[in-house]
């Protein structure tokens, strides 16, 4: 799959190939879908929700240009796959899920997985986790309308943050840095996730 879907596509990082080669896809969706685990698509995993096709949860990871010190913060949970993921690459993962039955699942799934550097908590992912806060990167893995401001506030001052922004169908991949009182938006390219609901997000 990692080399298939993943490095053929200009997935690069060393680190975060081998990651997503560590980390067992197939436990992290529901058993029907399970045969489709290693493809190169998306798939459901209840509550109108998606784990992201493994290109783009390595092109988000390889965005965010971990070293391995970083406390990251990941807004969208899901059943913990990308947190999985993000724990083998760096210091701490902070992990949202605005569903509580996704986000028991992730937590089960982390314990597992004997994984002690990522913590999930059920909240509207919109508002960051101001109490952990400042976070070294932030990824996020639902389309926002816009930056949530919380979440540019909660950004440690040389941080960055990968989001994807826009309406379905027509969303860009965006990273942003902190620039003194100011953010740098750059655009990496196309993107199709679900939305991000929330204070900051879009209306249920």
């Amino acid at each position: 799959m990692v080399e298939r879907y993943v490095a053929a596509r200009g997935v690069t990082d060393a680190r975060v190939l081998q990651a997503m080669r560590e980390v067992p896809r197939h436990l992290f969706v529901p058993s029907l879908v399970a045969s489709k685990a290693y493809g190169p698509g998306a798939l459901p995993i209840g509550g109108k929700q998606t784990i992201s096709q493994p290109y783009i949860v390595g092109r988000m990871i390889e965005l965010l240009e971990l070293t391995g010190k970083e406390k990251v913060l990941e807004i969208g949970t899901g059943t913990g796959y990308q947190a999985v993921v993000l724990s083998k690459l760096c210091a701490k993962v902070f992990s949202i899920e605005r569903l509580n039955e996704l986000a028991l699942r992730a937590a089960e799934l982390i314990r597992e997985m004997k994984i002690y550097n990522a913590t999930v908590k059920v909240f509207d992912g919109t508002y960051g986790w101001s109490d952990q806060a400042p976070f070294d990167r932030i990824i996020v893995a639902a389309a926002a309308p816009s930056v949530p401001e919380p979440l540019v506030q909660q950004l440690a001052r040389t941080g960055k943050l990968v989001i994807p922004i826009g309406p379905a169908g027509n969303q860009r991949l965006a990273r942003v840095t902190r620039a003194g009182t100011g953010v740098k938006i750059e655009d990496c390219g196309s993107a199709e996730f679900v939305p991000l609901v929330g204070r900051f997000g879009w209306k249920e």
